[in-house]
């Protein structure tokens, strides 16, 4: 009997059925939203390392 048949699934299988979910909810704003969050963070970062050094 395989794991699907037994109710388990991968950590992959439930990373993209998480992913499809989030996708579905929320919508590609969402995505560009928190990407430029992402990007904001790095390039903050960046900037204190540059002034430390």
């Amino acid at each position: 009997m395989s794991d699907r048949r037994k109710g388990k699934m991968t950590v992959e299988e439930a990373g993209r059925l998480g992913g499809e979910k989030t996708a579905e909810r929320h919508g590609p704003e969402f995505y560009s939203e928190i990407g430029h969050k992402g990007g904001q963070k790095v390039k903050r970062l960046i900037e204190e390392g540059k002034e430390l050094e």
